[in-house]
């Protein structure tokens, strides 16, 4: 039986890949997904997203619009720098013109629903900001079992990208990001940009890509500005799909390797705003330094395949080449 997969997403280039991988992938039955703002603001994350599942003739899957600011502060900027005007280097509209209009009910709402309705747990895998899980989980705690867990792609061990300690999902709403992480409310994955970026594809990839038919092509032809912005942040020309690495793992759980860490998330208005702080010292060390017993941890993904996740994800992407 397919596994069963909501998408939470704010597409965004590394978003359409991640739509796309699991709207292809024949184990999964993609039965939902939510936007909300992030790359660019929710009008467009939601036509983006719809406009990728009818690009993989996949209108079969409900898109619900979500949260359009974050829970507590308005939100600083998006990332047109990285993902184009419109979130896809202002392509969206080279995509299928979708035929199926947005769910009426909200993100969260919709969330509620398919997974009151689900028989069995279900995975979620939020690729953006995390305001509407945060929402989920505090509004609708009887969803909670229906969850087996949730994939999130988010944060950094290092140093971040949209400021030197925050990453771009955590950072635009680090209240809601500490919420989720925090709470020990689900089993949580969270896969950070330290191991995206080692994930990162080259010119050959994305080639091999594009001649793999018309889905291949159509998403290469997303890249141009994603691949511009890559181009300064590698030093050299590729692209790092950090969502697609995420939806891998919630594809195939144990493609990533982690280890439960406690995370906390950095909410004050320092130049730490937004950072993940991930506690590697010894439970016991913890114990004696907190005088208590160590809280909630995430699994944090550590390492991987690099070979074998990049081949997985081309492998699953050439598949809907007709």
């Amino acid at each position: 039986m397919a596994a069963k997969l909501i998408i939470d997403t704010d597409p965004g280039v590394d978003d359409a890949f991640a739509i796309a991988l699991a709207a292809v992938s024949e184990d999964v039955d993609l039965i939902g997904v939510t936007t909300v703002f992030g790359n660019v603001p929710l009008a467009a994350t939601t036509a983006n997203a719809r406009r990728v599942l009818a690009l993989c003739g996949r209108e079969d899957v409900p898109v619900a619009a979500g949260a359009e600011r974050p829970l507590v502060h308005p939100h600083p900027h998006r990332a047109r720098y990285a993902h184009g005007a419109d979130g896809l280097s202002g392509r969206s509209s080279a995509l299928p013109e979708p035929s199926r209009a947005p769910e009426t009910a909200d993100a969260v709402s919709l969330l509620a629903s398919l997974l009151d309705a689900a028989r069995e747990p279900v995975t979620i895998a939020p690729i953006g900001p995390l305001t509407n899980i945060a929402a989920l989980l505090a509004a609708h705690p009887g969803v909670r079992s229906k969850i087996d867990r949730l994939v999130i792609m988010g944060g950094a061990l290092g140093h971040g990208n949209t400021t030197a300690a925050g990453e771009f999902n955590i950072w635009s709403d680090p209240e809601a990001a500490h919420r989720v992480l925090s709470g020990g409310d689900v089993p949580a994955v969270l896969v950070p940009m330290d191991l995206t970026y080692r994930c990162a594809v080259d010119l050959g990839w994305l080639g091999t890509l594009e001649s793999s038919g018309p889905l291949g092509a159509a998403l290469r032809a997303l890249t141009p500005d994603y691949q511009e912005h890559y181009r300064k942040a590698l030093g050299w020309d590729g692209l790092v799909l950090h969502d697609a690495v995420a939806v891998a793992e919630a594809i195939k759980p144990g493609i990533l390797v982690t280890e439960a860490l406690p995370v906390q998330v950095e909410c004050g208005f320092g130049p730490a705003r937004g950072a993940t702080v991930v506690d590697n010292r010894r439970p016991e060390l913890r114990a004696d330094t907190e005088g208590q017993p160590a809280g909630a941890t995430v699994d944090v993904a550590m390492e991987t395949d690099l070979d074998g996740l990049r081949a997985f994800v081309l492998d699953r992407l050439a598949m809907g080449r007709s």
